[in-house]
Order: structure tokens, then sequence, then C-alpha cells
């Protein structure tokens, strides 16, 4: 019935595969860093928006350095709870960690209303906290990417990688810029306008993919 009406006959089991061969067909020649690839096709994958194989910046060193944090049991942190939802747990708990997110939290509310901030911002204070090797994914708030860089820059907190995809307008385009200038964090960072709590998860499965692969 589907080559009668002009559809591809794929299996369920295969769809992903053949989506990554079109993606892979139609970036043709685009250039890629490479050691980058797995994590731009599969924001692709999520987005069907080719604009990301070249607004994502990889800092030096960023992919390597965000497996070996995983491999140790880094904790992934979020800015929001749909990013949470979208990241591979069964995955990352064979690593030993785990996905947290704060802005539900009643002390983050809290101390958002008392300093006159956002919970997303609050939540990075809280991060900040942990006695633990750290991803940040922000994939929402500019703020939460504010505070974050004040943190860094007043030594209060060092992850070990960044990941840093808001969507919107207002900030969002500064507020990145801002993660790209901490040359002391790598980082993985949609410069522009697009983004969104689902590339932060995809960026985050992309590299705990990439780390099945290398057992």
């Amino acid at each position: 019935m589907m080559e009668h009406i002009g559809l591809e006959n794929v299996l369920p089991a295969q769809i992903e595969a053949r989506s990554f061969e079109i993606i892979t067909e139609e970036l043709g020649d685009t250039p890629l860093v490479p050691g980058t690839e797995p994590v731009v096709k599969r924001c692709i994958h999520t987005s069907a928006d080719f604009d990301y194989a070249k607004n994502l910046v990889f800092s030096d060193g960023v992919i390597e350095r965000a497996l070996e944090a995983l491999r140790q049991g880094a904790v992934i942190v979020t800015d929001t709870q749909m990013g949470k939802a979208g990241i591979n747990k069964k995955k990352l708990a064979e690593y030993g960690s785990e996905v947290i997110c704060f802005m539900s939290d009643e002390d983050v509310a809290a101390a958002a209303k008392e300093n006159g901030t956002t919970r997303a911002a609050a939540s990075m204070d809280k991060a900040a906290a942990l006695d633990r090797k750290m991803i940040v994914a922000v994939g929402n708030a500019p703020t939460a990417l504010v505070r974050l860089h004040e943190l860094v820059r007043d030594g209060a907190l060092k992850p070990e990688v960044i990941i840093a995809v808001p969507v919107g307008f207002v900030n969002v385009v500064r507020s990145k810029e801002l993660i790209l200038e901490l040359k002391d964090v790598p980082s993985i960072v949609a410069r522009g306008r697009k983004g969104g709590s689902n590339i932060a998860a995809c960026i985050c499965n992309a590299l705990l993919y990439m780390l099945d692969e290398r057992r």
C-alpha cells in the first residue's frame, strides 16, 4: 500500500536508522568538527532542523571531557523537568549517575522569591552546593546561564561541561555568549535563538550513546 502512495516501506524498528541515513545524505559535505558528528546529527534528528550543523559550537576537547565525566558518574543538572524527562535515565544509571532538576523544589522557589530572581537562577545556586562532578544542561532559561556564568566566574562552581541551548528571544543570545566566554569550562552552545529542553536532552543522550559505543 505504501508503495502506491509514495511512502517509503520502512519497518518501525528501522525508522531511526533510516532517519540518520537521510540526515547524513542531506548534510553532504557540510563541514563538522571531527568527533561531534553524533551530537549534531541527533540534534537534527530531534528537531528536523539542519541549522544545528552550523550553530552548534563545541569548545576544544568538550566531547572527550563530557564522556569522561559521564564515565566517572557525573550527575546531569537540568533547568527544566522536561529536559530531565527526556534524558535516558537507564543509560545514565549504568554509569552510576542520575539527572537532577531543582526547579520544583520549595526551597528554590523560596530563594527566588526572597532574592527577586528566577527559579532557574536559584536552581543553579542549589547546584553549586552539590559536592559532585556535574554536567549542567540548560535548554530553557537564559537566567540559569547568567547565574551559572556568575558562579563559575566567582569560583563557586566549576562544572565538567556546560550544555547551553535555551530557546527564545529575551536575553537568550547574550546568555549563550556569556558561556562561550568561560574559557576554563568546556561547553556545547547553540548560538542564536534556537534550542530547547528537547535539544539539551538529546545532546546528553547522544553523549551517553557515544559512551556505549566505546565500551
